[in-house]
């Protein structure tokens, strides 16, 4: 009983000691074990490691490849134009020591490199034109920009994979006093395109109204043409038949009027029994006069 009541104890502190002396690595972390606030020992290698219980502790570093996002910051190009610059970085901890030291954990690491990448991006892009700025050669400034952060970043443990520019706007205020520029000019424009198309329209309708009219005087003259020609030839015709038979012909013209004259049955005519209009009624054989 007396040995069961001692060897309880013992058990407890020897897995006590070994839970507190055992630690592991993962494959994205490096380790720094410290004692007493020194850094004694560096883990790079993922696996299970051991160290003095209740005297030494670790600091687990990432080391994989972590984004940065810089706070927007604000660069006055070489032409005094304003621009917000948005910019982020890829860092990676290459040396945990040095890192430990210098900056003691990310956070403290990730505000000394925005403040590096904001600093070297005024340095930088300050000396260019906005439009060397907004053009393809800020990929070459880009470089630039990271090979300063990377010089910077060094004395830190850390190196800068990538920096890159996710957006580069104007100000707030230059931005609407640009657009209402671009609007105030894109209206002047519409009114000079609706004034050439209001002209244009003027001249097509007046180019299509003498047209219609040059069109119409010559088919009105053509049309007069031909009925005169119409006319003629039927002239010739009706003088060739009264030349062939004058007295058919009188009677032909006569029952014609007769036609005309008489077409409903109401109508009502008031003539000298003798006229010449009724020569062909009392006698179908009255010959012309």
């Amino acid at each position: 009983m007396k040995a069961g009541k001692f060897l309880l104890p013992i058990v407890i502190a020897i897995f006590a000691i070994a839970f507190f002396s055992i630690f592991i690595v993962k494959e994205v972390n490096q380790a720094i074990v410290l004692q007493f606030g020194d850094p004694k020992r560096i883990i790079l290698k993922p696996g299970l490691n051991f160290k003095l219980p209740f005297i030494q502790n670790v600091v687990f570093l990432d080391k994989r490849i972590l984004n940065l996002d810089a706070p927007p910051e604000e660069v006055i190009a070489s032409d005094q134009k304003r621009l917000i610059v948005d910019a982020f970085a890829r860092f990676q901890i290459v040396d945990p020591l040095k890192f430990y030291i210098s900056v003691g954990n990310e956070r403290v690491a990730r505000s000394r490199l925005a403040t590096i990448i904001n600093s070297r991006i005024r340095s930088v892009l300050g000396t260019q034109r906005l439009q060397t700025l907004l053009s393809e050669d800020r990929t070459k400034q880009m470089s630039l920009i990271q090979e300063g952060v990377n010089t910077e970043a060094e004395k830190f443990g850390i190196r800068i994979v990538d920096v890159r520019i996710k957006r580069a706007d104007l100000p707030q205020a230059n931005s609407e006093a640009i657009y209402r520029r671009m609007q105030t000019e894109r209206e002047r424009e519409a009114k000079e395109f609706r004034a050439r198309g209001a002209e244009m329209a003027v001249t097509i309708t007046s180019t299509a109204d003498k047209e219609v009219t040059v069109i119409l005087a010559d088919a009105q003259k053509k049309s007069e043409i031909m009925k005169g020609e119409g006319d003629g030839l039927r002239n010739k015709i009706f003088a060739d038949a009264f030349g062939r038979d004058p007295d058919f012909f009188a009677f032909y013209r006569a029952m014609q009027a007769y036609e005309k004259a008489l077409i409903g049955g109401d109508t009502s005519l008031i003539l000298s029994p003798d006229s010449e209009f009724f020569k062909f009624f009392g006698n179908i054989k009255a010959k012309s006069q």
